[in-house]
């Protein structure tokens, strides 16, 4: 199953496009900034049974190079029958579009991306035929961005850095940096932000982390996330609400009970004793208050040994 810090490591390319570039550059590649960007269908399935998805393809145009396709992978785990698949989209692409194919491999663990980062040849010893060259984006070459003006320098590369930087440990300073800009930046565009990075971060303890920022700095916006968070604060207090209203309401009558059993059997109850039994709020002291009511011949014999 598909999980969503996979999705959010392809899919940002396709909010922010041009992030390509940010990304190579940080990876000490230079690819000029797209002119125009198209999102092509992403199914590489043939009229064969076998099915081939790539995560995101773009088509980016450029000044001086000209169009190529770049085909993103989110990778959550070293998988030894990648490489063949990576090669087949490669080839695959160049056949269908007559463009020159790119690859890149977002990854959010260090091993995972040295792995996929690995030249891989296909071909016998004495002469491989093809060689995969995939450029890696992970933890190991992402920036630590905990710099405000660095976050608003390039939010889209600081949103993916937050993303590969899941399970850092300065994951706190890294997130905050973020909320910090996001503060004074359009709804419209820190919305998908907010969705993106909550959806990359998964399960990793720095998801809760995020909640938290954006329920606190961030709590004007009405994002999605944002109006979850509140919601379920909303939904939590009433919990709690009712749950304090149902032990409360269950002491109460407790107390009742051992009041009725006294009166019943006739024994006077002085105020001391009264006071006593009401004020008590532990259930299972009044349960055995109940219990010694039912033989007990003064009022104040309930509570020998307590």
């Amino acid at each position: 199953m598909v999980s969503s810090p996979h999705e959010a490591m392809h899919r940002i390319f396709q909010e922010y496009p041009t992030l390509f570039s940010g990304v190579a550059e940080v990876l000490g590649v230079g690819f000029p900034p797209p002119t125009t960007v198209t999102v092509l269908p992403n199914d590489l399935t043939e009229t064969s049974p076998v099915e081939r998805r790539v995560d995101t393809l773009l088509r980016l145009e450029t000044e001086n190079d000209g169009p190529f396709l770049l085909a993103i992978e989110a990778q959550g785990k070293k998988d030894p029958n990648k490489p063949a698949s990576w090669a087949y989209y490669a080839s695959y692409l160049l056949t269908k579009y007559r463009l020159q194919p790119m690859l890149l491999v977002v990854c959010q663990d260090r091993a995972t991306a040295e792995w996929a980062a690995q030249q891989v040849s296909f071909g016998p010893r004495q002469w491989p035929l093809l060689t995969l060259r995939p450029l890696v984006a992970g933890p190991h070459n992402m920036p630590v961005i905990t710099n405000p003006a660095q976050v608003r320098k390039d939010l889209a590369l600081a949103t993916l850095a937050a993303i590969t930087h899941a399970t850092h440990p300065n994951a706190g300073a890294i997130l905050k940096s973020v909320t910090t800009v996001l503060r004074d930046t359009p709804q419209s565009i820190a919305n998908p932000i907010i969705e993106l990075i909550a959806q990359g971060l998964g399960k990793h303890p720095a998801a809760e982390l995020w909640r938290k920022l954006v329920a606190v700095d961030l709590s004007f916006y009405k994002s999605p996330l944002s109006e979850e968070i509140r919601e379920e604060g909303r939904v939590k207090g009433r919990a709690e609400g009712r749950a304090e209203g149902r032990a409360e309401g269950e002491t109460r009558r407790a107390a009742e009970d051992v009041l009725e059993v006294l009166a019943v059997r006739g024994i006077d109850v002085p105020e001391e004793a009264r006071e006593r039994i009401t004020g008590c709020g532990d259930p299972e002291t009044l349960r055995r208050w109940h219990r010694r009511a039912v033989t007990t011949s003064t009022a104040e014999e309930i509570f020998e040994d307590e």
